[in-house]
C-alpha cells in the first residue's frame, strides 16, 4: 500500500530532558490532527508496514527513534521516556489536536510506561532508575496522548526473557555448558524432533520455570554488584574529584547472558496453545538459534538489564503499566503470536484501567506475517479494526 498523494514527509531532530538528541520522521497529511506515534525501544520503525494503512485512515504518522535503536548495550527505558516525552511535545506544539501512541511488540510496554508516568503527579513519578540512577521525570514534559492503539504487544522485555532465558547453563561464562535435567532440547525430557511439538512433562515444566527465575536473580545480583560499584565510584569523584574515581564511574562492566531462545512454549504447541507456528521469534529451530549470537539482552550494562531485561527489576511491564492507562485504548493481538500467549493477552487487558477499551483479534504472526501462505497478512486485518476504531473517536483527514 502506498501512502496518499497530500502527505509532506519531514526529519527532526529533537533534544530531550536531559539533552540527548533523538530523531522523528514526520508524515503530515494535508488536513488531519490526529497524529499516531510509533516507537520501539530497540528497534527503528521508520519503514514499518502501519504507516501507510494509519495514513490512508486519514492521520498523520510521526515515528521516532529511542537514544538505544538496535542497541540493547545501554537501552534504559527511563531515558527511553525522555525521548518520548520530546516527541510527544514536539506533536503538541505543532498544532496537533490529537496524539494518539501506537505500540507494537515491545514498543507496547514502551508506551504503557509512558502513559503511566505521563498521567502521574510529577512528584510522584520516579526520579532514579532501577540501578539508583537519577533521571528527570518529575521535571519534564509529558503530555498526555488522546488515545493509545496497541498491536501484539509482548510482556515487556523482562518478562519475555524470563519465559526464554535457557536455565540448563551450567557455567554462565561458558554458551556450551548444559545441566541435562533441564535441557529442554534432550528427547529425555520431552523434546521431539525439530519441527514435531515436544511434550513435556508437568513436573519437568514447574522446575524449568523455577530455575529460570533462579538464573535471573543470580544476573540481578551481579548487575546490582557493578551497579553499586559504579555508584560508590561516582560518589568518591564528587568528593575528591579524582579521575580514577571518574573512570571507575565510567568504565562499563558488560553482562553477558548466553542462550535466551528456550522458551519450551516454542517447540512444544500443546502448552498455552494458539494459531502459532513451530519456532520463536528467531527461527524455526530454537534448538540452534538458542546457541546462536543473536538473542534478547545478549549484551548489557548493569542499567540496562535491570532497567529493561530483569523480569524482577525493571518496571517497564505492560501489565504493572497498564494500570495507569485512563485514556481509550484499543488493543489488538495476533492470533499466531510467538511473544504474547493468550494467558498474557488476557492478564494485559484486564490490567488496562480506562473505562474505553476495546479488545481485538485478528489472525497473523508477531511481526505481522500471514498465518498461512496466501492469507492478507496481520498489518492488513489489523488495519480495519483500527481505522473503525479511531474515526469513531477521533477527527481524521478525508
Amino acid at each position: 500500500m502506498e501512502f496518499p498523494d497530500r502527505v509532506a514527509t519531514s526529519v527532526h531532530q529533537l533534544k530531550t530532558a536531559d539533552g540527548a538528541a533523538v530523531h522523528g520522521v514526520l508524515h503530515r497529511l494535508a488536513g488531519a490532527t490526529t497524529v499516531v506515534s510509533l516507537m520501539h525501544p530497540r528497534q527503528q520503525l521508520a519503514h514499518h508496514p502501519m504507516i501507510a494503512y494509519l495514513l490512508h485512515a486519514g492521520c498523520s504518522v510521526w515515528t521516532q527513534d529511542t537514544r538505544s535503536p538496535n542497541n540493547d548495550i545501554n537501552l534504559v527505558h527511563e531515558q527511553a521516556l525522555l525521548d518520548v516525552a520530546a516527541g510527544q511535545s514536539f506533536l503538541r506544539n505543532a498544532g496537533f489536536e490529537h496524539l494518539l501512541t501506537f505500540g507494537h511488540s515491545g514498543g507496547g510496554a514502551l508506551f504503557a510506561y509512558y502513559i503511566e508516568q505521563a498521567a502521574t503527579e510529577p512528584q510522584y513519578r520516579f526520579d532514579t532508575t532501577p540501578a539508583g540512577r537519577p533521571i528527570a521525570l518529575p521535571g519534564t514534559e509529558m503530555p498526555i496522548p488522546d488515545g493509545a492503539l496497541f498491536l501484539a504487544p509482548h510482556p515487556g522485555q523482562g518478562i519475555v526473557l524470563r519465559n526464554c532465558i535457557d536455565p540448563s547453563i551450567g557455567d554462565a561464562t561458558d554458551p556450551l555448558s548444559v545441566i541435562k535435567q533441564l535441557n529442554m532440547f534432550d528427547p529425555v525430557n520431552g523434546f521431539c524432533a525439530p519441527g514435531t511439538s515436544s511434550n513435556y512433562p508437568l513436573d519437568f515444566l514447574t522446575e524449568y520455570r523455577t530455575a529460570q527465575l533462579d538464573r535471573i536473580k543470580r544476573i540481578d545480583a551481579l548487575a546490582r554488584e557493578y551497579a553499586d560499584a559504579a555508584a560508590a565510584a561516582r560518589d568518591a569523584f564528587g568528593r575528591t574529584d579524582d579521575v580514577g574515581d571518574r573512570r571507575v564511574s565510567l568504565a562499563p562492566r558488560i553482562i553477558t547472558t548466553y542462550r535466551t531462545d528456550a522458551d519450551p512454549r516454542y517447540v512444544d504447541l500443546s502448552i498455552d496453545p494458539n494459531d502459532r507456528r513451530y519456532g520463536s521469534l528467531f527461527g524455526r529451530r530454537p534448538d540452534l538459534t538458542n546457541y546462536g549470537l543473536v538473542g534478547f539482552g545478549r549484551l548489557t550494562t548493569a542499567d540496562a538489564w535491570l532497567s529493561t531485561w530483569s523480569a524482577l527489576s525493571s518496571r517497564a511491564t505492560f501489565e504493572r503499566c497498564a494500570t495507569g492507562i485512563y485514556i481509550p485504548t484499543l488493543y489488538i493481538a495476533f492470533s499466531g503470536d510467538q511473544a504474547a500467549f493468550p494467558p498474557d493477552i488476557t492478564r494485559m487487558f484486564d490490567a488496562i484501567a480506562s473505562s474505553d477499551k476495546t479488545r481485538d483479534s485478528v489472525a497473523g504472526q508477531h511481526f505481522g506475517q500471514p498465518l498461512r501462505p496466501g492469507e492478507p497478512t496481520g498489518y492488513e486485518l489489523a488495519a480495519a479494526a483500527i481505522a473503525k476504531w479511531v474515526t469513531e473517536r477521533y477527527p481524521v483527514a478525508t
